[in-house]
């Protein structure tokens, strides 16, 4: 028997960061965003034998070990390890025997939310298998709080809540760890030309976005205000943009990208670079009318918004720099469970 989940990756449209404790704490947050046709997979394969084994196949990293009810928290397999520790602990209350396999289509440090993302596709394996009472709040906020409490991992609130739900949503958070999730009704058509109009451009680097969201959150604990202005404009972006896209107003994305990513690199000296900032301009100037980077910032995936048929020269100028492009679709499906033979 084998115990299959996948959970989808998504790009952060607008708001972004402003899902980071302490800001939308004090002052609210809320983004946009929207799940892609590139998924975290798991699998679990029961055992009688009284081992566990990870396997993470993108990585290429393999372990086997004695069945426990809690392992140790040691930089290896932490994800793995967390949301195993966590679900024995609430819900199973007892060691378990399998051999757990995962796959994500995106390398860690990407701005796809690839980790929290993982985390999900776990838990929600577990469900399957285990047949825990969990919908899709319940997901993701459990696999949240073995990110964010359990594992001390730095990083917003969106990932896990975009992997559970799929599809558009627009999320607002607030304090005591309060997430709103509305899934927004998109026009088909209007979907079909962002699929044509948006690229996602692969800089080839990854980065520790804890890093950078531990800069982001100490500014605003100091209250810089240039930061915590630049998040008030992002969290306006956000609403300025779900009006934009439920209207198909679509000529406004591209503005509303560059307006947001000027605003992005006001929260942290980290979210660019003289690498990025070069990116950025070929694509501006190929024909590209806005753009951000996804995630957290300081590498992984950019998005840009290509209006008319400017992808073609976009696309040329930017292959120049050594970057790779992922095509992708929208998908309005989240979290799925299923078993096999």
């Amino acid at each position: 028997m084998l115990i299959r989940a996948k959970a989808p990756l998504r790009i952060g449209l607008a708001g972004g960061g402003t899902d980071v404790s302490p800001y939308c704490d004090i002052y609210g947050g809320s983004i946009l965003n929207a799940c892609i046709n590139m998924y975290a997979y798991a699998t679990i394969e029961p055992r009688d034998d009284g081992k566990i084994e990870f396997r993470c196949e993108d990585r290429k990293e393999f372990a086997i070990f004695d069945a426990t009810e809690k392992f140790e928290i040691d930089g290896k397999f932490d994800l793995l390890k967390g949301v195993y520790n966590r679900l024995v602990k609430d819900y199973i209350k007892k060691p378990l025997s399998f051999t757990l396999t995962t796959y994500v289509d995106a390398p860690a440090g990407s701005g796809l939310g690839s980790s929290s993302t993982l985390v999900v596709a776990i838990v929600k394996a577990f469900q399957e298998w285990q047949n825990l009472p969990l919908g899709e709040y319940d997901l993701a906020k459990l696999a949240w709080s073995i990110e964010r409490e359990d594992l001390k991992m730095a990083g917003g609130r969106q990932d896990q809540y975009a992997a559970a739900f799929g599809g558009f949503n627009f999320m607002e958070f607030s304090n005591n760890e309060k997430v709103l999730v509305n899934p927004l009704r998109i026009r088909k058509e209007y979907v079909n030309e962002l699929e044509f109009n948006v690229l996602l451009y692969y800089t080839g680097t990854s980065r520790l976005s804890a890093k950078i969201i531990e800069s982001q959150v100490e500014n605003t604990k100091k209250k810089d205000e240039k930061a915590i202005d630049a998040m008030h404009k992002l969290k306006q972006q956000s609403l300025d943009m779900k009006e934009a896209l439920l209207t198909g107003n679509l000529s406004k994305m591209g503005e509303l990208l560059n307006t947001g990513w000027e605003n992005k690199k006001k929260m942290s000296s980290s979210i660019s670079n003289p690498v990025i900032d070069n990116i950025y301009e070929t694509a501006i100037k190929a024909g590209a009318t806005g753009g951000k980077i996804s995630g957290a910032g300081g590498g992984g995936f950019f998005m840009f918004y290509c209006p008319n048929n400017s992808r073609y020269r976009v696309i040329e100028e930017l292959s120049k720099l050594g970057g790779e492009f992922r095509r992708f679709r929208f998908t309005n499906i989240g979290a799925e469970s299923w078993t096999t033979k």
